[in-house]
C-alpha cells in the first residue's frame, strides 16, 4: 500500500517539477535551487532547497558505495570459492577507486553511456531477484508476522521502513538538471520530452521494485535480508551475475547523482578562492568528494539503517513535499479545489515520512553502530 501510494504521489510531484522547469515565458530553472530561489526568495530559496538536495545526492552516493562494495565482495566469493576473503571494508575501497577515474567525466552528456547501462543492469537484477526468489520458494517455517522485539523498537523500524521506500523515488534532485539538457523552443518543450522520458523510468521502476518486494518478502518472510540477492545462492552463476549487474548500476549511478554536486562545489570554489577553471581544479574537487563518500561508506555501512535515515532525511522533502508546496506558491490553485486539496496532502504526508523515518533511522544506525565492530 505505501509503495503504491508513494510511486502515485511522486509521480504526481515529478509531474509538477517538469511543468516548472518553464513556468515562466522564457525563463529555464535548470537547477533545484534556482526553482527555489523562485519560489520562496532569493535568501530563503536557498536554505530551504539546497540542504535537502544535497543529502538526497550525497546520501545516494553514500549508500552506492556501501552497495557497490557488498555486491562485489558477493560476486567474488561467488565466483571464486578458493579466494582469499577480504573484509567487506577493502571491497568498499576497490569499488570506491573506480569513481575516482569516472568523476573526472566532464558532464551529464558525457556519463549517457554509463547511465544506460546501469539503467538495462538494474532492471535485469531486478528480474533475476524475483525471479529467482519465485523459483526459490518458501522457506521452511516461514513467517509473516511482527518480529519478536519491543513496542518502541518495532515502532522504530517501521519509520525506518518508511523512509526506505522513501528511497525508491529519487529523481527528482536531477530531474531539473536533467531536462536542462533538453533543448527547448515554443514548438517543442523540453517538459513533452521530459514527461515521455519519466513515464518510462516510472514503468522500469515499478517493474523492478513491486516484484521484488512482494516475490521476496513471500519467500523469506520478515527475515528477509536488506539485499534479497544475498539471500539467493543458486544457481550460482545466475545470482553472482545479478551482483555484477548491481555493481554496474551503482557506478553509473553514483555519477548521475555525483555531477550536480560537482558542479556546485566547482562553482563555489571560483567564486570564493578566485580559482579558475580547469583540469587540476576538477581533478582535486571532485576526488575529495569521492573520498568523503567512501569514508562515511566505509565507516558506517548499515545499508537498510541508510536507507531509511537519507530516505526521511532528504528524500521526503525533495520527493514528496517540496514540489507541491512549490506548486501551491507559484501556481495558486483555488483554495479546496482538488488540486489544491491533492497537493496539502502531500505536504502534510511528507512532513510525517521525513520527521518518522529520519528518528526511526538515525535509532537503527545508533542502535546497529553500538554491536559493530568498524572498519571490518
Amino acid at each position: 500500500m505505501v509503495l503504491i501510494l508513494s510511486w502515485c504521489m511522486t509521480l504526481n510531484t515529478m509531474w509538477q517539477m517538469i511543468q516548472l522547469h518553464e513556468c515562466i515565458p522564457g525563463t529555464r530553472f535548470d537547477r533545484y535551487i534556482d526553482l527555489g530561489r523562485h519560489a520562496f526568495g532569493p535568501r530563503l530559496g536557498p536554505w530551504i532547497v539546497l540542504p535537502q538536495q544535497l543529502i538526497v545526492q550525497v546520501g545516494c552516493d553514500i549508500v552506492y558505495m556501501v552497495t557497490g562494495g557488498e555486491c562485489l565482495k558477493k560476486f567474488v566469493e561467488m565466483a571464486c570459492t578458493d579466494c582469499t576473503r577480504l573484509r567487506q571494508s577493502y571491497w568498499i575501497c576497490i569499488f570506491g577507486s573506480i569513481h575516482f577515474f569516472l568523476s573526472q567525466l566532464p558532464n551529464f552528456n558525457s556519463v549517457a553511456g554509463v547511465s544506460l547501462a546501469a539503467a538495462v543492469m538494474s532492471l535485469s537484477y531486478s528480474t533475476i531477484a524475483w525471479a529467482g526468489s519465485l523459483a526459490h520458494g518458501r522457506v521452511t517455517e516461514v513467517s509473516y508476522g511482527y518480529k519478536g522485539t519491543g513496542r518502541a523498537d518495532y515502532m522504530f523500524r517501521v519509520f525506518n521502513a518508511l523512509g526506505q521506500i522513501s528511497f525508491a523515488f529519487a529523481g527528482h534532485a536531477v530531474v531539473l538538471e536533467i531536462q536542462a539538457t533538453i533543448p527547448s523552443t515554443v514548438e517543442k518543450p523540453s517538459k513533452v520530452q521530459m514527461w515521455k522520458g519519466v513515464l518510462g523510468a516510472y514503468l522500469v521502476n515499478a517493474i523492478c521494485y513491486f516484484p521484488v518486494a512482494m516475490i521476496g518478502y513471500w519467500a523469506f518472510g520478515h527475515d528477509v535480508d536488506d539485499n534479497v540477492l544475498v539471500a539467493l545462492k543458486r544457481p550460482a552463476w545466475l545470482i553472482a551475475s545479478a551482483n555484477l549487474m548491481v555493481v554496474v548500476h551503482v557506478i553509473g549511478s553514483y555519477q548521475v547523482y555525483a555531477m550536480p554536486v560537482f558542479d556546485m562545489i566547482e562553482r563555489l570554489t571560483m567564486k570564493k578562492m578566485n580559482i579558475r577553471q580547469g583540469m587540476r581544479l576538477r581533478l582535486i574537487a571532485r576526488s575529495v568528494y569521492v573520498a568523503f563518500t567512501l569514508l562515511v561508506g566505509v565507516t558506517f555501512p548499515f545499508f537498510g539503517d541508510l536507507l531509511g535515515f537519507f530516505g526521511g532525511f532528504g528524500f521526503a522533502p525533495t520527493s514528496y513535499f517540496l514540489p507541491s508546496f512549490m506548486w501551491l506558491i507559484i501556481k495558486k490553485p483555488r483554495k479546496f479545489s482538488v488540486n489544491w486539496i491533492v497537493n496539502w496532502v502531500s505536504v502534510f504526508v511528507g512532513v510525517f515520512i521525513m520527521l518518522a523515518s529520519t528518528v526511526g533511522g538515525l535509532r537503527n544506525i545508533v542502535a546497529d553502530a553500538s554491536t559493530y565492530s568498524f572498519y571490518t
